[in-house]
């Protein structure tokens, strides 16, 4: 019962982690590349749709982004969605291409994605540190209910510590690699 509950508790604070890697792929740091416009949803026939779903979507050179539709008339409809999105890119298209220049960052934009970064990283924790507390209640109810010892409780407890500090550890290797990432030039 106890080995299902850590099981669950290490299973949730993995999604954390994988929530915030996926929240920071979506932060431009000068480079291009295609998970920045994974986000982007286009209107096809009617339906919004992932601009991958749409379209072929590859990295030309370090800092432009290459979009070429599957059904060239969608070209006007991913122009416009690019446009909408909330990146600041303004495509250029050339036929049935559209190319996105990604624009040079300055030092003071990319201190304000470092501030972006730190806080998403911080949300990260707070999730991980909620897993424990909802694990730690259930620990409690079973010792209530007289299901565990004190002393399984007490180790358990232990360990699900453990575990949040391992994927505290491991959200703050994260936030380190993307801080670095953004201050490249």
């Amino acid at each position: 019962m106890i080995e299902d509950i850590k099981k669950d508790a290490a299973d949730r604070m993995a999604k954390c982690v994988a929530a915030l890697r996926n929240d920071l792929k979506k932060l431009r740091t000068g480079r291009a590349h295609p998970s920045l416009v994974d986000h982007i949803r286009v209107d096809y026939y009617g339906a919004e749709s992932p601009l991958s779903q749409v379209a072929n979507v590859t990295v030309e050179d370090a800092r432009t982004l290459s979009v070429v539709p599957w059904d060239k008339s969608m070209v006007q409809a991913i122009e416009k969605a690019i446009m909408k999105s909330d990146l600041g890119l303004m495509p250029n298209t050339a036929g049935a291409v559209i190319r996105i220049p990604m624009p040079a960052l300055t030092e003071e934009r990319r201190r304000e994605m470092t501030k972006v970064v730190r806080h998403e990283a911080e949300n990260g924790r707070v999730a991980v540190r909620n897993v424990r507390r909802d694990v730690m209640q259930d620990l409690k109810e079973l010792l209530k209910e007289k299901l565990v010892s004190q002393d399984d409780d007490r180790r358990a407890q232990e360990e699900i510590q453990k575990l949040t500090d391992r994927f505290v550890a491991e959200i703050e290797q994260v936030l380190a690699e993307k801080e670095k990432e953004l201050m490249q030039v």
